[in-house]
């Protein structure tokens, strides 16, 4: 494979790739902040000018979606700026990008799940400096793999599993919406599925979606978080479902988040485990 930039890898997603890695045996090139500030278009070039790279998977986000709100000049800087530059760099280095993307880029108005070339029309800042990252992206005449993904869950770090069962532990009860719908994700399996795109891009460019397979609403994916977390001698609290209505947000969330998969199955062969399987592993490592 080369050698690889991986951005991002103090979060899960970054840190998960560059963990497979090790395991797998490609070589990458992970920059700290202070070789490589994203909000300095000068030190990404000249990191990636010295990186000798064969592609760049970038994993680095601004994340907070509420905070982005009212903080859009940095969740920009982050999702679109910082990209760009990337892309260019790798449109004048003849080398490919793959960029991590959100289901945030759609409105969530749609009946079925979402396909790769449906209308976007994002509800907040953070999704349209994604959105505005994946055009910069496309325009700037590099090679790429936009991979978009969604409801993303991880042994450690925060996330809906990690606070579930934090709160968990704090209150008897809990309140959980159950009118916004996705495919709760594994952060390792969308890892893996971002080396496996690396090896096999070929000559291709495009966007492609990953997800673990089925569907719940946040209130169906907590009471199988702590369905199973009692395993594990985890006691679960009373669990109450409520509209989004109920639980107001500075960042409108879109009420269907499903992303359709086959596109990547059918380019790349790479089929994901279902979510349930998904949880009980990473449960299981958080316990561990």
């Amino acid at each position: 494979m080369g050698r690889w930039l991986v951005t991002g890898t103090t979060g899960q997603v970054g840190g998960a790739v560059a963990g497979l890695s090790r395991a797998l045996d490609f070589d990458i090139f992970c920059p700290t902040r202070a070789e490589m500030d994203l909000s300095d278009p000068g030190a990404i070039r000249k990191a990636m000018a010295a990186g000798d790279l064969d592609g760049v998977i970038n994993c680095a986000a601004y994340t907070a979606v509420d905070q982005a709100e009212s903080d859009a000049k940095i969740a920009h800087v982050v999702n679109a700026t910082a990209p760009a530059i990337m892309a260019e760099e790798c449109a004048r280095l003849r080398i490919p990008i793959i960029h991590v993307s959100t289901d945030y880029v759609f409105d969530g108005t749609k009946q079925t799940p979402y396909g790769e070339d449906d209308p976007v029309n994002p509800l907040g800042i953070y999704g349209a400096t994604k959105l505005a990252g994946e055009k910069a992206i496309r325009d700037s005449g590099a090679q790429h793999a936009i991979v978009r993904t969604a409801w993303l869950l991880d042994p450690k770090g925060r996330n809906f599993l990690t606070t579930m069962l934090r709160l968990g532990g704090e209150r008897d009860a809990l309140q959980i919406v159950s009118d916004q719908n996705g495919n709760p994700t594994s952060v390792k399996d969308l890892a893996h599925a971002l080396v496996s795109i690396a090896q096999k891009l070929g000559g291709k460019s495009g966007t492609w979606h990953f997800v673990n397979q089925g569907e719940a609403s946040w209130f169906e994916l907590a009471s199988y978080i702590f369905k199973q977390a009692e395993k594990f001698g985890i006691r679960a609290p009373q669990l109450t479902p409520i509209p989004t209505s109920s639980y107001p947000t500075p960042a409108r969330r879109p009420a269907n988040s499903r992303l359709a998969t086959h596109k990547l199955e059918l380019d790349f062969g790479i089929t994901a485990q279902s979510w349930h399987h998904a949880v009980d592993s990473i449960l299981a490592e958080h316990f561990h």
